[in-house]
């Protein structure tokens, strides 16, 4: 009898730390937060040549439900196009993630989280404004999106991203927004502030969590933001873990306000190609 209390001991232990193990979160699953405007949403229609290719080892956490591809909201998919909702296009995310991997040791992946609204204000993402935002600045054409976040982007990008923290490690945050907020020299205080929130509501250290700002589309390209470029590329001085990504020669569409689908790979891939380096300083 002993000897099957002993036994059945055990096996109780070993299941306990079996349990433990597996609920460990994989330090080489490198997971990104995304946010912006219509921009980081993906304007451009996906072509075929973008649902081709996609690595196994990067994937997306769906951050809506989408009935139409079978996604979950706050499960892991491989990222196919579209990577924010199921009307959204080609982002940049998708190839930042495309260039990540191309390149990480094969033993890496690559997971992000893409919460984005076309035509947002940077307040849309401030926790201190983001109600007063969604009830009285917010034009009716922006109603829908924000309900998919349950009217707080912000909140449903915290939920996933702790959600994702049990299967991996929070590397780096992507944000392209501004089109809005052109003129507002407040703006990168204004990001500080998200930063800083995400930051903190995470439990993440700002040495280790850098941020990337992406240029809305140029002035070589005609950009009817193009303005708002100055002011993008003084973030590193609010925060010093940030650092912007250039758009000079990323092609945009007729409106010249967003890419086109070349423009979007190109900005894609300087997300990813800084962030390699930043990595790889870590390293060192």
């Amino acid at each position: 009898m002993r000897k099957y209390v002993l036994t059945f001991c055990m096996l109780c232990v070993a299941g306990w730390m079996m349990a433990q193990s597996a609920a460990k979160p994989d330090p080489n699953f490198y997971v990104f937060l995304c946010l912006g405007q219509s921009n980081m949403e993906g304007n451009a229609r996906v072509e075929i040549r973008d649902l081709h290719g996609v690595s196994d080892r990067f994937l997306m956490m769906a951050a809506v439900d989408d009935k139409q591809r079978k996604r979950e909201q706050g499960k892991w998919y491989k990222a196919v196009p579209p990577l924010c909702r199921s009307n959204t296009g080609l982002t940049p995310v998708d190839y930042f993630g495309r260039t990540l991997v191309a390149t990480l040791p094969e033993n890496v992946r690559v997971g992000v989280i893409n919460v984005a609204i076309g035509g947002c204000h940077i307040e849309t993402f401030m926790k201190d404004s983001i109600d007063n935002y969604v009830k009285h600045r917010a034009p009716d054409w922006m109603k829908g999106p924000l309900a998919a976040y349950d009217n707080n982007p912000y909140a449903r990008l915290v939920e996933l991203a702790r959600a994702a923290q049990k299967d991996g490690v929070i590397k780096g945050i992507l944000i392209h927004q501004g089109e809005s907020n052109t003129g507002d020299r407040t703006w990168p205080e204004k990001v500080k502030s998200v930063y800083e929130c995400l930051l903190k509501d995470l439990n993440l250290k700002a040495e280790d969590v850098p941020l990337l700002a992406g240029e809305v589309v140029n002035a070589d390209q005609g950009g009817t933001c193009a303005s708002m470029n100055n002011i993008i590329r003084t973030l590193p001085q609010a925060i010093p873990t940030a650092d912007f990504v250039s758009s000079a020669g990323c092609t945009c569409a007729t409106d010249s306000l967003h890419f086109d689908a070349a423009g979007y790979r190109e900005l894609g891939r300087r997300y990813g190609e800084k962030m390699l380096y930043l990595l790889g300083k870590d390293r060192q």
